[in-house]
């Protein structure tokens, strides 16, 4: 049988496959610990449930109760779905504000299902697998900022046997498929749409000139051949989660990055950089091909390039001329998202997840104040990286990430910040995937979105995985998402408590721990939770990037979805389904908050068309049908 196209597995099982975590030594340990923290494990759920968190109704409530308040909500909940449209409740409506190919700029030809689109066009148009994003208000015009994660060469390049590319013209479509785009969006008689050829519309591809500032600017580890300062890079790519900072510029978050590069003579470097490639999961064989064709990514010849990704990126945009900044001091590992709040003397804090199991939760706390009207720059360059390590009595704090605690020299403390963050002992997590802070109360909550390995293997730096605190179930295959509270309201504090907002699971065929939390029951059960945001209602919107197959012990979930959650009585309520094989990923609203912005990645079938044309991944628009406020 001929082997799978190394594109066609999720980055998660790449790396499983060329880095197979080693099993932990000490077995036996890991499972007595997982058995003798059962009443640990009850103590959990009912912190988690009680009126600290969820409120006492749901303490001891049935689904039936919990159903009955989720009433409260301003939808009625809809059932799980298995089909390939999107749903919504009853008195929404919903259509598509952008897909995969649309043309931005003018000149360029409609989307062309034969082709997946003119090479020569593939950076004029709207980029592949929609994910975070945001929105802005510059003077009258609405501009979306938004991620294109990664591609799917075998849709995007349907002339191929497999996706596979097969010259450098394929792996540059690919390239300019990817990254970020900008664009003015308004609303019409018809619904909403990009402004094509807007003066704000751009394309930030895995070739566009970036800079790079911060602490590991500079470093001989970044530089190359081509640019021995190490200042400045071409491109951004695995664009996964975003941010938004209170002066008005996004911060896309660099994620998968390393099955991008691969190696024709072997991996190259001296031993730090050796070390780094294998915490990182860099690989002879990369995942789409690039190395064949393009020198840049073929770590054999430029072994510094993929030092040059994984960071989260500023980009201005209300100037379509600025050219994007790498803050390294925000660390390098797999970004999920960038969650930036202010702590009460103004210091900017920004919540980062690395998303690849069993790595940490970090935080970065700037030096100086965000002062409205006074230069910017300085504020994601100048502060301490933390690293989160939470204790099973429900309590945590913040180690600060310095030369000092880690013994590593602080820029290549922060090119390699997972290493950094193993010697100090931080906390492996089940995979932190977004953080989302409430902006009506000074809590913060993570996405753990799931874990097969917990409790059976490593983390790729050989970090124990063990049964506990936030990470309570051994082989977790539902995920959860954790709250924690900083100490004195203050998210620049060092201490925080925590506990589970909710543990996903399916209460009709699991039992105990597997079968989640109080507030999940067989009307509103998932997995996988991901995505996640608050509106101006205090809502938390929880999305979901899982196993959609609808049988065994995920039998009732149905397809990826995102559903509503209360955050003071702990509520949960389906509010839409995707397409079966989508995810759904990012979300933001209008101005006016009459519409919200949902994107739709990697969907099954033919949607958002007819039968035949190829799958695209889209924006799709949610409105009442009342034009009432929806965020």
């Amino acid at each position: 049988m001929r082997d799978i196209p190394a594109h066609k597995i999720s980055a998660d099982d790449w790396d499983e496959q060329h880095s197979p975590r080693p099993e932990t030594n000490d077995f036996d340990r890991v499972v007595e610990a997982a058995l003798s923290r059962r009443g640990f494990l009850g103590g959990v759920l009912a912190f988690g449930s009680g009126a600290a968190a969820m409120g006492g109704a749901l303490l001891s409530g049935t689904s039936a109760r919990a159903q009955e308040a989720a009433t409260r909500f301003p939808f009625t909940p809809i059932a799980a779905q298995t089909d390939f449209q999107v749903h919504v409740p009853e008195g929404y409506v919903h259509d598509i504000l952008v897909s995969w190919g649309d043309p931005l700029f003018d000149g360029v030809q409609a989307f062309d299902h034969a082709t997946g689109g003119a090479a020569a066009d593939s950076d004029r148009v709207f980029g592949e697998n929609t994910d975070g994003m945001e929105t802005f208000v510059i003077g009258a015009h609405q501009i979306m900022a938004v991620n294109n994660e990664y591609v799917n060469p075998e849709i995007n390049l349907p002339q191929t046997a497999d996706g596979t590319p097969a010259s450098a013209e394929d792996v540059r479509k690919l390239q300019n498929l990817q990254g970020v785009t900008v664009m003015e969006i308004v609303e019409g008689p018809e619904g909403w749409a990009p402004v094509k050829g807007s003066r704000f519309n751009r394309r930030l591809h895995h070739n566009a000139p970036m800079t790079i500032a911060g602490p590991a600017a500079g470093h001989a580890l970044l530089q190359t051949e081509v640019d021995p300062e190490g200042l400045n890079v071409l491109g951004t790519m695995g664009n996964c989660g975003a941010g938004k900072t209170p002066w008005g510029t996004y911060l896309t978050c660099e994620e998968n990055f390393n099955g991008y590069f691969g190696a024709s003579d072997g991996l190259g470097g001296e031993a730090t950089v050796q070390a780094g490639y294998k915490r990182y999961g860099i690989h002879e064989q990369g995942q789409y091909g690039y190395e064949a064709f393009d020198p840049r990514f073929d770590v054999s010849k430029t072994p510094n390039e993929p030092h040059r990704f994984g960071w989260v990126v500023e980009i201005d945009p209300t100037n379509p001329d600025s050219t994007p900044v790498k803050r390294t001091a925000l660390g390098r590992f797999k970004h999920e998202n960038a969650e930036v709040t202010l702590a009460p003397d103004g210091r900017v804090v920004v919540y980062l997840g690395d998303d690849e199991r069993g790595e940490f939760l970090y935080r970065f706390v700037s030096d100086a104040p965000y002062v409205p009207g006074e230069d910017t720059a300085h504020l994601l360059n100048e502060g301490t990286l933390y690293v989160a390590k939470f204790h099973d009595d429900q309590s945590g704090e913040w180690l600060a990430m310095t030369p000092e605690t880690t013994g590593m020299e602080l820029a290549e403390m922060l090119i390699f910040a997972r290493t950094a963050a193993s010697k100090l002992g931080a906390t492996t997590m089940d995979r932190p995937e977004w953080i989302a802070v409430n902006p009506n109360a000074v809590e913060a909550y993570c996405c753990l979105t799931n874990n097969k390995n917990r409790g059976l293997k490593t983390n790729a730096g050989g970090d124990a995985t063990p049964v506990g605190g936030p990470n309570p179930r051994e082989a977790n295959k539902f995920g959860q998402i954790v709250r924690w509270y900083p100490a004195g309201d203050d998210h620049a504090a060092d201490g925080f408590q925590w506990d589970l907002y909710v543990m996903a699971g399916n209460p009709e065929t699991e039992e105990g721990a597997y079968a989640g939390s109080p507030n999940v029951t067989a009307g509103n059960m998932f997995n996988s939770p991901d995505g996640m945001a608050f509106d101006s209602a205090g809502l938390l919107w929880i999305q979901t990037d899982g196993e959609d197959s609808n049988e065994g012990e995920f039998a009732g979930m149905g397809n990826n979805q995102q559903l509503a959650g209360n955050p003071v009585t702990g509520e949960i309520a389906r509010f839409l389904t995707a397409p079966n094989g989508a995810e759904v990923t990012g979300l933001c609203w209008s101005a006016d908050r009459r519409t919200m912005f949902v994107g739709i990645q990697h969907p099954g079938g033919h949607w958002p068309g007819k039968e035949g044309d190829l799958p695209r991944s889209s924006i799709i628009t949610v409105k009442r049908a009342d034009g009432a406020l929806v965020g």
